[in-house]
């Protein structure tokens, strides 16, 4: 199922009204996030902390507000593209993402990468091997963004020669 064909069924279904532009659409093997961008709150008295409250506030009531509708557009996509959708909802600098999904990796790891996730837990940052390489995957992202987006735009071009070949 296209990503493009994703995206596209969820502007035609979403209602007018609830962000502010488009949502970011982020889509995987098993799971459709929808993260949408809310106005921000305005006459906030009060320092970072008030701004903070404020948007949690509001990300909090569209999160009420618009349940029945979200869990009824979810259950279609669900239906639609076997894949289960999480929403989430952004204020300035405050993200919130709800009940999305946490899905088990199976992977072999040889002793250095098993001592380095050890490490981890034992000094408290990680609460278990698997919290360590869950933590350990977040510092690769976060570090090195822009090679993953290279290499995202690089597997992007590769889909698309692909697409033109003899073969379809």
């Amino acid at each position: 199922m296209a990503n493009d064909e994703i995206k596209g069924w969820l502007a035609g279904r979403l209602p007018q009204g609830w962000y502010t532009g488009t949502p970011d659409v982020r889509v995987d093997e098993d799971e459709i996030w929808v993260v949408g961008s809310l106005p921000d709150v305005q006459g906030t008295e009060g320092g970072p902390e008030a701004l903070a409250a404020a948007r949690q506030g509001r990300i909090k009531q569209h999160r009420e507000e618009t349940r029945e509708q979200r869990m009824k557009i979810a259950e279609e996509a669900q239906q639609r593209f076997r894949r289960h959708l999480a929403w989430g909802a952004k204020v300035g600098d405050q993200t919130e993402i709800f009940t999305h999904m946490a899905v088990p990796v199976m992977t072999r790891l040889r002793l250095p990468e098993r001592e380095l996730l050890d490490t981890l837990v034992r000094a408290g940052v990680a609460r278990s091997r698997s919290h360590a390489l869950a933590w350990c995957v977040r510092l690769v992202a976060k570090n090195e963004a822009q090679w993953v987006t290279e290499l995202k735009e690089a597997i992007s071009k590769v889909g698309q020669v692909r697409s033109q070949g003899p073969l379809n």
